[in-house]
């Protein structure tokens, strides 16, 4: 046998020496930073999304059965915004749920093109949903929508390419990234529009109840990050020593998840020592609500044109469909 504390030496200096997957690069960057964070779009590995869609179920959270309702109780109005023959490129499609409500409002669908960083768990639920709607072309794209994308090549007959962001997504972004993602959107979607659904800004109670679920599923969804870390980067987070924290920031309009360490600590990344002390946090997401005023304001600042906006009778959510001008 060789020597043990070689051979352990050898393999963490090929640990350190391997190039870091694309989460290992921004979790290290976010952990150098003064205020530390991770992006949110690294929350959906296939654990993560299924979490996700626990939270959609959760009685507190009523983003998803707000803008579900509001799907399903103007699908037709919605349907005539976009007419027969679309094309529809879904960002951030996770598990296709509530795109199934405007297929099955529209006329003839040519194709759907779901986007989504996870990509075990997108083609699982593409694949569903070909099953379901054999007259559609379905073609997933694994990709980060927020950088520049390649769609395929639009098909001869179709109508309109529509974009589909529902969720209030666009909340999870700064100001400046939403206002860029719009930007990206509409050059996408020129000549067609997007469909967007966003969360609304109201009782602080309502959304304190919607992110800190009595069940705790929240809290797994957030601490999940570490897990994957862990299992992903070789990371030594010790799940027990953070804890999962959601308040809504009102001055900002948004709510803040953080996950707080619950004592001083020290976790390794990729040969570096991290440091945290008691009550210190990594700011996983920010979740920006709305009023439909203001985000009309910011889609005529990306270039789109907004049209018809649909709310929930006590006006919680909303959904938009802002027009993008063809090319001149």
């Amino acid at each position: 046998m060789g020597n043990p504390a070689f051979n352990l030496h050898a393999f963490r200096t090929a640990q350190r020496a391997a190039p870091l997957s694309n989460f290992g690069r921004e979790l290290f960057a976010g952990l150098s930073r003064g205020a530390r964070s991770i992006p949110p779009k690294f929350f959906y590995d296939v654990a993560g999304s299924a979490l996700f869609d626990r939270i959609c179920e959760l009685p507190e959270y009523y983003p998803t059965r707000t803008e579900l309702r509001i799907l399903t109780e103007c699908a037709s109005e919605i349907a005539a915004q976009i007419g027969p023959k679309a094309e529809i490129i879904e960002f951030g499609a996770g598990s296709l749920t509530k795109v199934r409500l405007l297929l099955d409002a529209l006329d003839a669908p040519k194709r759907y093109v779901p986007i989504d960083i996870s990509g075990e768990h997108l083609e699982a639920a593409a694949q569903r949903l070909r099953d379901d709607y054999p007259r559609l072309a379905v073609q997933p794209l694994v990709a980060d929508y927020t950088m520049p994308l390649v769609l395929p090549a639009r098909g001869e007959g179709m109508g309109q390419r529509v974009g589909f962001f529902p969720g209030s997504t666009l909340g999870n972004f700064s100001p400046d990234e939403a206002l860029a993602f719009l930007q990206l959107a509409q050059r996408l979607l020129r000549g067609g529009g997007l469909l967007l659904g966003v969360d609304l800004v109201k009782d602080p109670a309502l959304l304190h109840a919607a992110y800190n679920d009595a069940q705790g599923v929240t809290a797994a969804f957030n601490l999940n990050l570490l897990r994957r870390a862990n299992a992903e980067l070789d990371t030594d987070f010790d799940l027990d020593g953070f804890t999962h924290a959601a308040f809504y920031n009102a001055p900002l309009r948004r709510i803040e998840m953080h996950l707080v360490s619950r004592r001083a600590q020290t976790v390794t990344l990729d040969g570096q020592r991290f440091a945290f002390d008691e009550g210190e946090t990594i700011h996983t997401e920010n979740s920006h609500k709305f009023t439909a005023e203001g985000l009309r304001a910011l889609a005529v600042k990306a270039g789109f044109r907004p049209a018809a906006v649909w709310t929930d009778p006590e006006r919680l959510f909303s959904v938009h469909w802002l027009q993008s001008p063809a090319a001149q």
